[in-house]
């Protein structure tokens, strides 16, 4: 059934959201997620429909996503917890309540024992009159209820306490015994006993309002025909694009390869989306920085020759305001009908682009551009941003005259990574702060300080960095201009909603750069997964046909990596032209580690000893002989190769997040360092896009009859073992894992290839110098600036015992979090 457009005018989106999600029983979504765990019927009784390759209009595509949208919330509200967060109960008191626009809005205190993060801005709350922690007696007064905003010593709840909504229409709501118990006691409170409460945290909705508001801005964009058709509209002319600098022109082709370049020509055309397609080791990063060159040093065709204004051919010379009416209309991105930027440098000159990235003074560089164009550059989780924001910083960008610089940037959202703090807007808000304090301009309130330090530190901005999810914030909503042209890396491993939120920001032209082929979206709904909610926005667009530009020549793996290149290769034959190898690769990836054979370029390590388990209250497998087995294999390696020391060089994967919460616990441990400081210790899903010289993969599974549940994911495995540029070892159970075809295939070819090890226990004596000796491969000359002696001081130490008893002993640690990473997605 279409929903009513007009209707819903009346009440803003989330505010739609609100009376339907807060409405709803906990209990009543428990017994239902029980009951149909493992089933997954026709969509009918819900209204769920499948995901299509194109719409008619926007009540069918509305109509499409947003039950499923409601699906995703209540599989996240009843997603198993660890028995440790499950118990986090905490009593709270009312402190009064107003009522607005039908909803409730209590301020309750915060408990004693809350922490800082233990409650934030659109936190779903379970409010219960009944502390029944433990108990069995069902609660017979309880709401859900939505933190809407903090104080120092209160938070504001907000509560719809009317009904609840059935299905998804607003007009129809049924009233219910428990709600009206809660608004009784919240709003008429009788005595001090009956203004206390005990509340759960279930989860944020921050995310999925920001999708669902994007979902409902479908009719208010512009690119709204192509996005329903997923079909080119209105392609211009050649002459109508914009071009770059000859200098600028000449980097590009000396330094990208034929796709590469292809990818930066298809920008700098009048193609309002461009999909780009990089799998593994294709330089996807790297055309992304060509492609920002360019687009913040372009000109339009019409008006750009050796540097100088010409009058269009064939033609009276214009007066200038129509001269400027024709760029505006040639130019893809420009909102204004000045195309010159409003603002100048006082010094006369004709370019004004602040470059450094650190201070929040812009700077006035050498440079003849007249026109400024504003990037907003997103990824679906923090640490796929993050790559993209180091490689920025580590390479900049290059201007009209191929001088290499650092543009003004700004990092904005949550957990960063401290490689990139510098640019964060956090620190650049503190370091301004800390400027005035220190200086003279100590006037105005703190928090309108803050918005404006804010709101200056985007003006200047040349290139926003931001999670799709936090696009979509107040931060941007506040800021009342709009990005010219929006970036989306990874865009096929988010679902489609959340890649709208950047697009209601305002834009003229969207680049969707990713691989269907790896790591799609992670949905946690198993009825809008068979419907298609995990099929992105990138993908649903090459299904109906839409044009991309694919990069296919790989320069990460090393060509005697055997499977791994073998099996990247192989997933892309579909394609006109398939994978090759790039120039040289084997002399760019050979590292002096390969001269001992367990650290070649593809190693298999078969723990046929080991076991899986699981932790008490988790879902998530773990196996604490591959953690003793990794955390050895590692410190061999850094104290033989210093090098490796950083997290940029070496990185260790698994397919689960609590055997990733073990491996960092016991790093931690063990060595007496926090994991993050020296090593990337990470799920597969978190480090889709990222490249390391080393990848240590645990695969974790290892039973005598059970399956290998999602490892078996084709997708999962195709990331995780592409990730190194020089070595990928992998440790597992070979006869656990060849019940898979693929992995089959994996341990078949490391035993053709010698490069199969049996690792009996203890397994100290695997990494042994006599051991070693044995393995060492001849004629393997150290490369320069890699070789080094053994180095046991150089980094640190295992502790007292550990080499002799195993790093790792299974009584000795605590649950995990249980936290699910869900496809690497962040909720900001």
């Amino acid at each position: 059934m279409a929903v009513d457009r007009e209707k819903l005018q009346e009440e803003s989106p989330v505010l739609r959201l609100y009376r339907i999600i807060l409405g709803w029983d906990y209990f009543r979504l428990l017994k239902e997620s029980l009951k149909n765990k493992g089933k997954v019927g026709d969509g009918a009784s819900s209204g769920l429909r499948e995901v299509k390759d194109t719409y008619k209009d926007v009540d069918d595509y509305i109509s499409t996503f947003e039950p499923l949208i409601f699906e995703e919330v209540k599989a996240q509200i009843t997603q198993k917890r660890d028995e440790e967060e499950v118990a986090q109960w905490h009593s709270r008191l009312v402190v009064e309540c107003n009522e607005v626009d039908g909803f409730h809005l209590p301020a309750v205190t915060y408990a004693a024992d809350d922490t800082e993060e233990s409650i934030s801005q659109n936190d779903l709350l379970l409010l219960s009159k009944e502390n029944f922690q433990g108990g069995t007696r069902m609660p017979t007064t309880y709401a859900f209820a939505l933190v809407e905003n903090c104080q120092s010593n209160s938070f504001r709840l907000r509560m719809y306490l009317a009904g609840e909504v059935e299905h998804s229409n607003t007009d129809v709501v049924k009233s219910c015994q428990r709600l009206s118990s809660m608004r009784n006691l919240i709003t008429s409170p009788t005595s001090e006993v009956d203004k206390l409460f005990y509340s759960l945290k279930i989860c944020s909705l921050s995310t999925i309002a920001r999708e669902y508001v994007a979902l409902w801005s479908i009719g208010s964009l512009p690119f709204k025909d192509l996005i329903l058709s997923a079909a080119e509209k209105n392609i211009g002319c050649e002459n109508q694009g914009w071009k770059i600098s000859k200098s600028l022109e000449e980097y590009v082709k000396l330094n990208h390869n034929e796709t590469q370049q292809e990818a930066i020509q298809a920008g700098l055309a009048r193609k309002a989306f461009v999909l780009i397609q990089g799998p593994p080791g294709t330089g996807k990063t790297k055309t992304i920085i060509g492609l920002l060159s360019a687009i913040l040093h372009a000109s339009p065709a019409r008006v750009l020759s050796k540097g100088e204004l010409l009058e269009i051919k064939h033609r009276t010379e214009l007066p200038m305001q129509e001269k400027y009416n024709h760029w505006a209309h040639a130019s893809p991105w420009l909102t204004s009908s000045n195309p010159r930027d409003n603002i100048m440098p006082i010094d006369g000159d004709n370019g004004f682009f602040p470059t450094t990235g650190n201070e929040l003074k812009p700077e006035v560089v050498n440079s003849s551009r007249k026109y400024r164009v504003r990037v907003l550059v997103c990824a679906p989780s923090n640490s796929a941003l993050d790559e993209i924001v180091l490689r920025v910083l580590n390479t900049g960008v290059r201007d009209e005259n191929d001088r290499a610089y650092n543009p003004k940037i700004v990092r904005i959202g949550l957990k960063e990574h401290h490689s990139v703090r510098a640019v964060s807007m956090d620190y650049l808000v503190k370091q301004k702060q800390e400027s005035m304090n220190s200086g003279k301009e100590k006037h105005g309130a703190p928090g309108r300080d803050k918005d404006s330090i804010r709101a200056a530190i985007l003006d200047e901005a040349v290139i926003v960095f931001s999670t799709l999810s936090f696009s979509g914030s107040a931060l941007f909503s506040k800021w009342n201009r709009g990005f010219d042209v929006v970036i989306i890396d990874e865009a096929a491993q988010a679902v489609e909603p959340a890649t709208l939120i950047p697009l209601a920001n305002g834009c003229k032209q969207v680049f969707l750069v990713g691989d269907p082929v790896q790591l799609p979206a992670t949905v946690i709904s198993p009825a809008a997964e068979k419907f298609g909610y995990g099929t992105s926005l990138f993908k649903r667009f090459q299904q109906a046909g839409y044009p991309v530009t694919m990069l296919k020549t790989q320069y990460r793996m090393h060509p005697e990596a055997g499977y791994p290149v073998t099996m990247l290769k192989t997933q892309y034959r579909m394609h006109p032209e398939s994978l090759e190898d790039g120039p040289n690769i084997e002399v760019h990836t050979s590292r002096s580690w390969h001269g001992y054979q367990c650290f070649g370029p593809f190693c298999f390590f078969d723990l046929h000893e080991g076991r899986e388990s699981k932790l008490a209250g988790s879902e998530s497998w773990v196996n604490v002989d591959e953690v003793e087995f990794v955390l050895l294999m590692y410190h061999k390696l850094v104290s033989m190769y210093p090098g490796l020391k950083s997290s940029s060089q070496l990185a260790i994967i698994s397919p689960y997040s609590q055997q990733v919460k073990l491996l960092r616990d016991r790093f931690k441990s063990t060595f007496g360092v926090d994991s993050n400081k020296v090593i990337d210790i990470t799920t597969v899903d978190g480090c889709q896009g990222r490249e390391k010289d080393v990848a240590i993969f645990s695969c974790v599974r290892a039973s005598k009859d059970k399956s290998i549940g999602f490892l078996a994911d084709f997708r999962r495995m195709n990331v995780g073992i592409t990730r190194a540029k020089s070595s990928v070892l992998v440790v597992g159970s070979s006869s656990t894992l060849r019940r898979d075809e693929h992995w089959n295939n994996l341990v078949e070819s490391a035993a053709k290839r010698n490069c199969f090890f049996k690792v009996s226990m203890p397994y100290t004596s695997f990494f042994t110098d006599e051991n070693l000796d044995s393995m060492k491969v001849k004629n393997v000359e150290p490369l320069d600036g890699e070789a080094g002696q053994p180095d046991e001081d150089a980094f640190f130490h295992v502790n007292p015992g550990d080499a002799d008893q195993g790093l790792v002993d299974e009584h000795d640690y605590g649950d995990g979090d249980g936290d699910m990473d869900v496809g690497g997605m962040d909720d900001d």
